[in-house]
């Protein structure tokens, strides 16, 4: 089981999970005065979410954007993802070229620590991700999200699989169980993918069935959950306090 690796240091002194709340506001102003309060929680991570953003067709502003968030992020790292349209995120009025030229303008800033990207986008696309946070020493975390179900084990296997062989850093998959036995599914595949990689995992089931993922999943190998500090970013994610109590509690009785 691999934590999360940001600067050559393991995220959260190596803890499994780690501890990751998003930034979701729509305005610049609002997403500094977010972040302030975000981070005041005292998170590991905190991933801005800038498919949120109004201005995200401005690329200076994005630029002003991530400088405010640094600035207010008390150093904790930044996680810089736009979540496509096809798996969860909000429209955005930019082609995947403009994406990558983002993509690279705020990677040149050094106001982020590391990148998201899913997977499943265009094999070049990806490529050219995995490129451009090589060349700023950016850790990439490659995704893969489903909102309407839990993949066949098998697939859950080979998206783990397919991160690693396109070099990602990290691999994440998110789904939606429709049932308890989909969220044990989800917990088993990630425990055998925390100990088959040479990269860290991360998983959660999403919604109301999928949220004892959210507390339990270190416990299986993922090496991070994600909780509300002032709004979430996806169904059935629970606040930071709450999160990191449960997780006391779970670390205290495992401990032992």
């Amino acid at each position: 089981m691999i934590p999360i690796q940001i600067g050559g240091r393991p995220l959260a002194g190596g803890r499994l999970p780690a501890v990751c709340a998003p930034l979701v506001a729509r305005t610049r102003a609002a997403l500094a005065a977010e972040a302030a309060v975000v981070a005041a929680k005292k998170p590991d991570l905190l991933e801005w979410r800038v498919d949120f953003l109004e201005s995200i067709a401005d690329a200076q502003e994005v630029l002003r954007a991530a400088a405010n968030v640094r600035a207010a992020s008390a150093d904790i790292p930044i996680l810089f993802t736009r979540r496509c349209q096809r798996e969860g995120g909000q429209p955005i009025a930019l082609t995947e070229p403009q994406v990558l030229a983002l993509y690279e303008a705020v990677a040149a800033s050094g106001c982020v620590d590391l990148m998201d990207f899913e997977m499943g986008n265009e094999p070049g696309h990806v490529a050219q991700v995995r490129a451009l946070t090589r060349r700023h020493g950016l850790p990439l975390v490659l995704s893969f999200h489903d909102f309407h179900a839990t993949p066949a084990d098998a697939e859950l296997r080979a998206r783990f699989e397919q991160a690693q062989r396109l070099q990602a850093d990290v691999a994440k998959l998110a789904v939606m169980p429709q049932s308890m036995e989909d969220v044990h599914r989800l917990l088993g595949a990630t425990l055998q993918a925390s100990r088959a990689l040479a990269i860290p995992v991360i998983s959660m089931a999403m919604g109301g069935l999928g949220a004892v993922t959210r507390l339990c999943g270190g416990g299986f190998g993922s090496a991070l959950t994600f909780a509300v500090g002032a709004a979430a970013s996806a169904p059935g994610q629970i606040p930071i306090e709450e999160v990191r109590a449960a997780l006391a509690v779970l670390q205290r009785a495992t401990s032992g």
